[in-house]
């Protein structure tokens, strides 16, 4: 039997293998990022030396990139549909668009977290949320700080610019007048968009679910389509041309109270018409 061209065994495999460490890779990075904007600044020592561990860790993304189109089949396809893997690639040769070295541990993790996204949706937008708050965070200020007539100069600053725009609030009290902060802005913007139409599918479908676990016609099963009604158990009778429910074994729950209120209110109606039509 050949084998299905649209499949990647080799590339899934490498994946498979890669995840883990890749994923300890990208906190690592993320975590040095984060100590070089919040605690050192650009001429300093450290600055110069946690730069370059960047560099030494986004060269071990850009291993992983080559590998995985070396592995594809279909590279031209591969490379098409991961236009974010060749951008962090590009990254260094492209002036503005350092900040994308940070895309690649992102969605390292982001690939890892995704997994079974419907059955995990809290948790997996908790913390997706939180790790995009956090990264534009620091990329903002490090942008911000030192900007003149920047508004965002502290990391307190950034935090409070981020909550105000991925919620699409945007009071307008801070705001970035860099060329990178306003690219984090960008990417800021469209990923709150998405989040609040991910939060409102995930509460739909639930909402869905819930009305689809109480409706009586699956909460009920035993009766076949096309299948005759029986004839009515006594006391139930529902007069002429209305059909009976079907007899359903032990119903238990909501949906056996709900049936017995009705039939107790069939009887109630009979007796009152009895009486109505009673000689006086």
């Amino acid at each position: 039997m050949a084998d299905d061209p649209d499949t990647e065994p080799r590339l899934e495999a490498w994946e498979r293998r890669a995840d883990l460490p890749l994923t300890v890779l990208s906190v690592f990075y993320l975590l040095v990022f984060a100590v070089q904007v919040l605690a050192t600044r650009p001429g300093q020592t450290w600055w110069g030396l946690l730069d370059a561990t960047l560099w030494a860790l986004w060269g071990v993304y850009v291993v992983d990139y080559v590998a995985r189109i070396g592995l594809a089949r279909r590279r031209l396809r591969f490379i098409v549909r991961h236009p974010l893997d060749l951008l962090v690639v590009a990254a260094p040769f492209l002036r503005f668009l350092r900040l994308l070295r940070l895309v690649a541990a992102i969605a390292t993790l982001n690939r890892v977290l995704r997994d079974d996204f419907r059955g995990r949706v809290g948790s997996y937008l908790i913390v997706s949320v939180s790790l995009l708050s956090f990264v534009a965070a620091l990329a903002v200020f490090e942008a911000e700080r030192d900007a003149p007539d920047a508004s965002i100069v502290t990391f307190g600053d950034a935090l409070w610019w981020v909550l105000t725009t991925i919620t699409t609030v945007g009071y307008g009290d801070l705001y970035p007048v860099t060329t990178q902060g306003r690219l984090v802005a960008a990417g800021l913007m469209i990923a709150g968009i998405a989040v609040l139409g991910t939060v409102t599918a995930a509460i739909a479908t639930w909402f869905l679910e819930q009305i689809g676990a109480r409706d009586p016609a699956e909460a009920l099963p035993g009766r076949a389509a096309g299948a005759a009604d029986p004839p009515d158990p006594p006391g139930t009778d529902l007069g002429a041309g209305n059909p009976a429910p079907s007899p359903v074994a032990a119903p238990s729950g909501e949906v056996g109270e709900l049936l017995a209120e009705i039939r107790s209110l069939r009887s109630r109606l009979e007796q009152l018409e009895d009486r109505e039509q009673a000689p006086r």
